[in-house]
């Protein structure tokens, strides 16, 4: 499963990587966002400044929570109502610890351990797809694992797993929708063109460690290897090329990313995002969104659209064996020709749009919700910098070791790499990890930093062994200096199986 530090991921505001500012200070929000947020949950100008500003607050507090708070932690979320963070614990003691450090607590039943595995586990009686079970993943709110069901597409099949996974525990959601896959200046929102199909939106722009152009967008955008990417309808004003040697888009549990290499003369960069009448938003860094967050979208069909985050880290199965993991769900409208757009939480990059309903409806079930991929992953896997207002950052921030470590049984591995840099390390840092192991389910993964404080990245658990073959990416909320010695230590738990850690890298 591939989550961002166990989910209680306290990552939220902070800076990813190069190109990511730096967010300690309440930031003016843009007057488009105010006016998205507004108009998507009726109120006021002012209203929606105050509880974007409440937003803002929580953010600091979870970047700033003490280790022991986080660790007991089994969820977090932004709470508009009360306009406060919330964090999710099992036992008074610890409640009373997260109260002290300014943040609203609730004590629940399970731990994010116990979620994790059953989430896990959910996923293994998944499988290739089960008829009319698109959704599942865990809900921080309600403290428990959802599964999602259209009933309009149920079988026997489906009656056979939904009776298994009752034996969990697990809550039922059923619906009579389901999401989909929604199919001059590069600029977050405006329209491209992938060869002769129908059009997708331009999610981020960025560079690359030689200064080249690109831009992010969904990876069922960019399916095609080498493909001609065009500015206009009817193979009219080309860009470049998406899908460079078939190394740069994934449709697939990994995620939906891709990447066009912008390479036509005449074409620039702009870290302006097309709000579509509003005023524009220009782009300061990245970051990562929490259930309960305002984020807003730019998309060529839907425009200028903002709701909030329900869930996070939430697969989805789209049918036809297309299972995606990890994705963020929100309320926010979206249609047909959004995809690849750019998500936003203030003027921050969050995420690239995957895809959603058919129509627009108030208060939507969750089968017609909007999904996006976490922009943080597609930036780690090809290292990408983000353009921002301030144009692109210099690179050098990543580290890498590429040593091959034998993953034995019971055994533990540890990959050091050394950083030169100065300062405090970004807060989240990104670490991409490639393993080839026969059951990922034996492998515990954790980042430590120069000073030996742990950070997990992946535990182990869970029913059926799956094979780790790829790359997987984490967020970690960090608090370290930069420079000196970061291990990434494997632990195989259990019998049976092998494997090697091919590589990691850290971008600090």
């Amino acid at each position: 499963m591939r989550r961002f530090v166990s989910a209680v991921s306290v990552a939220a505001l902070a800076t990813l990587g190069p190109g990511v500012m730096p967010a300690e200070a309440a930031p003016d929000h843009p007057d488009a966002e105010v006016a998205g947020v507004a108009a998507a949950f009726g109120l006021s100008a002012g209203q929606a400044r105050t509880q974007l500003a409440a937003q803002d607050r929580a953010h600091r507090l979870a970047g700033t929570l003490p280790a022991a708070v986080r660790a007991q932690a089994a969820g977090q979320w932004f709470d508009a109502a009360a306009g406060q963070l919330t964090i999710a614990v099992t036992t008074p003691e610890a409640a009373e610890e997260a109260r002290a450090a300014g943040a609203a607590a609730r004590v629940v039943a399970r731990s994010r351990t116990e979620l994790d595995r059953t989430a896990s586990a959910v996923r293994d009686l998944v499988g290739g797809g089960v008829p009319g079970v698109y959704g599942w993943g865990v809900d921080v709110r309600a403290n428990d694992v959802g599964v999602d069901v259209d009933r309009t597409k149920k079988t026997a099949a489906t009656d056979s797993f939904l009776s298994r996974v009752r034996e969990l525990g697990v809550r039922i959601t059923e619906t009579t929708t389901s999401p989909r896959q929604q199919s001059g200046t590069i600029q977050t929102g405006n329209p491209w063109w992938p060869g002769s199909e129908s059009n997708c939106s331009v999610g981020f722009p960025v560079t690359d460690s030689a200064g080249a152009k690109h831009f992010l967008t969904a990876g069922h955008c960019t399916n095609d290897r080498d493909q001609a990417a065009y500015g206009a309808s009817g193979q009219q004003n080309r860009i470049g090329t998406s899908n460079v040697g078939g190394t740069h888009s994934v449709n697939a549990r990994e995620g939906d990313m891709g990447v066009v290499a912008v390479t036509e003369a005449g074409w620039n960069l702009s870290a302006s995002v097309n709000t579509w009448g509003q005023p524009a938003i220009t782009l300061s860094g990245a970051a990562e969104a929490m259930v309960g967050d305002r984020v807003c979208h730019s998309g060529n069909t839907s425009h200028w659209q903002c709701g909030e985050v329900k869930y996070t880290h939430k697969s989805v199965d789209y049918g036809g064996g297309l299972v995606i993991d990890d994705l963020t769900w929100t309320t926010a409208c979206s249609l047909g020709g959004d995809s690849g757009g750019g998500w936003l939480l203030g003027d921050k990059a969050t995420g690239l749009h995957d895809g959603g309903p058919s129509q627009c409806v108030q208060n939507p079930s969750d089968g017609d919700l909007s999904l996006f991929q976490p922009v943080a992953e597609a930036l780690a896997k090809w290292r990408l910098t983000l353009v921002t207002g301030s144009g692109p950052a210099p690179g050098g921030r990543t580290f890498t070791n590429d040593t091959d470590y034998p993953i034995r049984d019971h055994q533990q591995v540890f990959s050091p790499v050394t950083s030169t840099l100065t300062g405090q390390a970004a807060t989240p840092l990104s670490v991409a990890v490639t393993i080839r192991h026969t059951c990922a389910e034996d492998l515990g993964v954790t980042l430590l930093d120069p000073g030996s404080k742990a950070y997990p990245l992946k535990y182990s658990g869970g029913g059926t062994c799956t094979a780790w073959n790829g790359t997987r990416t984490f967020s970690v909320p960090a608090s370290a200096p930069a420079g000196g010695r970061w291990q990434l230590r494997v632990t195989d738990y259990g019998p049976g199986d092998t494997g090697t850690l091919d590589t990691w890298s850290i971008t600090l």
